[in-house]
């Protein structure tokens, strides 16, 4: 075991029962580390009782996170070059679990709000880049594709698991949040303090993961990125995407205030929603993607089709008679909107990104993409605070708006692809040869 921590080692030094064991380490990890800061997307009344705060409340804490994750995503590609997997896989799932354990408290709110920064330090400064390197570095070359594909399944998978072991403890405490909240984060907080340990005695040392030399993010590199249209028009698309995937999330108390569904319904549709149609829909969007030879054309149609069922929340007779026709459309358009969300930054490759700047893209995709967690959870509870129910059909309709936005993003990427597919094809094969002209 100490050797395994000293000796730096290739994929290719592992056992094959080694490699499955961290590929479903960090896969799980993915799915785990993030439960904590984005409990209301299940869990919204138990924890909203739990805390005494109202909805604008819950979602300037969510806000608090989420600017702070904007902030880190960039500086997090230079830290993950720079500091060694294993080193930031256990201090940030150890470090979150200190912060879920505090959170576990049902402190103040200006305690809470300094729990959801750090929760920002610790899952997306220090942890953030782990899941694809570490499965990079386990994978042999031709390995690498279906790897991260299994590893798709596997973040569904534990967050399915997961997911009902926490409802079944707010069920067993259901007459008072108070007791059961602080139960449910003690033991996700307990899980990841496992997966930390875990970290530090099974990941070693990998031959050649230190860049010693450029950071994935490059200054030198800014001014390439930001001239690539195609990388504006995918964040574009992302941002309205991602704004209308965490959106969904709101059908969660829809079902509970203005259906009358029962806690026990409203969450098992939740749980369903947010992770047990991930082990369907992003293996079901890439295949869509790939016959179709364009993920922009997948999420213009899956955008519309989310955007038509957005949309028929705001006109749905609000009764418990209704519950369940809403509960299914819920769960299809969870199912859409996972699957076009695994499938966006793919664009990216589909407007052939050099791989020279593919790095500092990504990172900026991440930045803009990603800003709705800064304002839309705050807006939107401010909402309900102030019209009650009604809230709902002003929400539902403006999500089925950027809904309607992404899909315009994405025709404007497929349109300009199909126009300039020469120049781009010639673009990223002389990146490549300049590649290796440098070696």
């Amino acid at each position: 075991m100490l050797r395994l921590l000293r000796e730096e080692k290739k994929a290719s030094d592992l056992t094959g029962a080694h490699k499955i064991f961290l590929l479903i380490l960090v896969s799980m990890g993915s799915s785990i580390i993030y439960t904590p800061a984005y409990l209301k997307s299940v869990f919204y009344d138990p924890l909203m009782k739990a805390l005494d705060c109202t909805n604008a409340d819950l979602g300037m804490f969510l806000s608090a996170y989420a600017l702070t994750a904007t902030i880190c995503y960039l500086p997090s590609g230079i830290v993950a070059d720079k500091i060694r997997v294993r080193t930031l896989a256990w201090v940030g799932f150890t470090l979150t679990a200190v912060l879920t354990y505090l959170y576990a408290m049902l402190p103040s709110k200006g305690m809470l709000m300094g729990i959801f920064i750090g929760m920002g330090i610790t899952t997306i400064l220090i942890w953030w880049g782990i899941r694809f390197k570490l499965v990079r570095l386990i994978s042999q070359e031709e390995a690498y594709s279906r790897n991260i594909g299994v590893s798709y399944g596997i973040y569904g998978a534990a967050g399915l698991i997961l997911g009902l072991v926490n409802l079944w403890i707010i069920n067993i405490f259901s007459t008072n949040m108070k007791v059961a909240v602080p139960i449910l984060l003690g033991f996700i907080g307990t899980i990841i303090l496992i997966l930390g340990i875990l970290s530090f005695f099974f990941i070693p040392k990998f031959e050649g993961e230190i860049n010693t030399g450029k950071s994935s993010f490059d200054l030198s590199q800014i001014g390439a990125v930001v001239r690539n249209p195609v990388v504006w028009l995918s964040a574009a698309c992302l941002f309205f995407v991602y704004f209308y995937y965490t959106g969904v999330t709101y059908t969660t108390p829809y079902l509970t205030d203005v259906m009358g569904a029962s806690l026990g319904i409203v969450s098992i549709v939740s749980v369903l929603r947010t992770y047990g149609i991930t082990l369907l829909s992003g293996p079901a969007f890439g295949f869509m993607a790939k016959s179709t030879g364009s993920s922009s054309r997948v999420i213009l149609v899956g955008s519309l089709i989310a955007a038509a069922g957005l949309a028929s929340f705001a006109f749905l007779p609000a009764s418990s008679s209704m519950a369940i026709v809403a509960a299914v459309i819920i769960v299809a358009l969870g199912f859409i909107a996972n699957g076009v969300f695994g499938i966006v930054s793919s664009q990216l490759t589909e407007g052939r990104v050099p791989l020279t700047i593919f790095g500092t893209a990504t990172g900026i995709l991440s930045v803009i993409g990603f800003l709705p967690d800064t304002f839309s959870s705050t807006w939107f509870g401010a909402m309900i605070d102030k019209s009650g129910n009604d809230a709902y059909s002003q929400i539902f309709l403006i999500l089925a708006g950027t809904a309607v936005i992404a899909a315009f993003f994405a025709f404007l990427l497929l349109w300009y692809v199909r126009k300039n597919e020469a120049k781009l094809i010639e673009a990223e094969e002389r990146a490549a040869a300049r590649v290796q002209s440098e070696k």
